[in-house]
């Protein structure tokens, strides 16, 4: 089941220990003194702040939450769904998937159990049954799909040493092959909101599970502060429903047994891309170690223009997507579409996917818990807006080796929309460079992916690839 804790908060003053109020009153009075505040004098925070909406004097506070046992799908259509508003550390479906090893099932069965009660009265052993049925299509495939990524490795990258295959043949195999995996499994993951954010998420909560996790912040957060009382008020909690999703493009439901289809690329459309001259570049240092796009005065004509895109892909990949907080995206519908990557299409697993999909279509549950029931590899889509540079930033992790494959080719559809539209010498394909074409050096370290950065100046450096 899911546990929160609270493990910290944010001291804005070294000399003072200084309370959510006593800071929100700080924050107030330095707005309506000329000299400097007293920290400890104290206004009527409710009436004079939050109820009139003065909500910036309320965001210099922060929890932190360790948040375990919660399921990958309400992370990703949950806490990472709309609000930007957070920072997050989530485990890795790349260095921990050992956990589709040896899944503990009853351990999912009771969160369904927890949450969907009044569902649960029936049989329910038809989830089951999905689940572990999805579970034996992964670990029946994965030991050969190690030995093809191994493979594919010493094809494409030609400075992998040995060590470095053997490291990460599995890892890269268990990514994609976890597309059969259901998202329900559960994860664990480090969130931090400030006090507004986390009344509006409490506000706001569309899923059994949420309401549970934000109530449980709630509680933690006022069992250490109960004067935050004030903020938590239940008449305005959500009153339309929980969120039902969308799951074809006309917003139906009843159209999700219809068809099915395979993908081997996510889909990508570029629907506006602003004029080049209001894109200003940014050397490489400005964005490694540290991004400082959004900090530097003479960049932020790049801030004010961007593009837009409508983007298909797995839900794996939409988890990573949504790493990027400063893009805006749409509501996500499923699509009836399957992801199958490179390895997947080398083992033939085309018959499995299909039959992944029906099985989970074919669920007569809830909808809410339908969702995070389905497969990784089930396709959403959903369209995007960005910044200038908040593009430049994404793309720059993205056209790396070191990241997954789909969201590689995700990039590098956009890159080539860019190009076509605007020209080969479009100053725009600036944004499209990860740092080793544009400085001929690794950026990863100990993680250099082994692949020949000589190609940058002699040869096509944004290949197809495999892993």
């Amino acid at each position: 089941m899911i546990k929160v804790k609270f493990f910290g908060r944010t001291k804005l003053f070294e000399e003072v220990e200084s309370e959510p109020l006593a800071l929100a009153s700080h924050a107030a009075l330095e707005c309506y003194k000329a000299e400097p505040p007293v920290m400890g004098e104290m206004i009527d925070v409710e009436e004079r702040l939050f109820n009139v909406g003065h909500h910036t004097t309320l965001q210099h506070f922060y929890f932190n939450f360790n948040v375990e046992g919660i399921a990958v799908g309400d992370v990703t259509l949950g806490l990472h769904l709309c609000s930007p508003f957070y920072n997050s550390d989530q485990r890795s479906g790349r260095f921990c998937s050992a956990m589709f090893d040896n899944p503990d099932i009853e351990k999912i069965m009771d969160y369904i159990k927890c949450f969907w009660p009044e569902f649960c009265r029936r049989d329910i052993a038809d989830i089951e049954a999905y689940i572990r049925t999805q579970i034996q299509i992964y670990q029946r495939n994965l030991g050969q799909a190690s030995s093809l990524a191994a493979e594919f490795i010493r094809k494409e990258r030609p400075f992998a040493s040995e060590k470095y295959i053997a490291q990460n043949a599995l890892k890269i195999a268990q990514e994609q092959m976890r597309m059969f995996v259901p998202v329900i499994f559960p994860t664990g993951l480090d969130f931090t909101v400030n006090l507004t954010a986390l009344v509006a998420l409490w506000e706001s909560a569309w899923s059994p599970s949420l309401v549970f996790v934000f109530d449980e912040m709630v509680r933690l957060v006022l069992s250490k502060y109960p004067e935050l009382g004030i903020f938590f008020q239940e008449e305005r909690r959500r009153k339309v429903g929980l969120w039902k999703g969308i799951f074809w493009p006309d917003g139906s439901v009843e159209k999700r047994r219809d068809s099915f289809g395979i993908k081997i690329k996510p889909g990508l459309k570029l629907l506006q891309l602003d004029a080049d001259r209001e894109f200003r570049g940014a050397p490489v240092e400005r964005m490694h170690p540290v991004d400082k796009l959004h900090f530097t005065p003479e960049l932020m004509d790049s801030s004010a223009a961007g593009l837009r895109t409508q983007v298909e892909i797995s839900l794996a990949t939409m988890g990573q997507d949504q790493r990027h907080r400063t893009i805006g995206r749409s509501e996500p519908f499923f699509t009836g579409n399957f992801y199958l990557p490179p390895i997947l299409q080398g083992l033939a697993l085309e018959r499995e996917a299909l039959f992944s999909l029906r099985e989970w279509y074919d669920l007569n549950v809830p909808i809410n818990l339908w969702v995070i029931l389905a497969p990784y590899g089930a396709m959403v889509r959903y369209k995007k807006r960005g910044s200038f540079n908040a593009v430049a930033h994404e793309q720059a992790k993205r056209l790396c080796w070191c990241a997954q494959e789909e969201i590689y080719h995700l990039s590098l559809s956009l890159r080539q929309a860019v190009e076509k539209k605007r020209g080969a010498k479009s100053f725009l394909l600036k944004m499209f460079e990860p740092p080793c074409f544009s400085t001929g050096k690794c950026a990863e370290g100990a993680r250099y992916c082994g692949r020949d950065i000589k190609l940058r100046r002699k040869g096509k450096y944004f290949p197809k690839r495999k892993v």
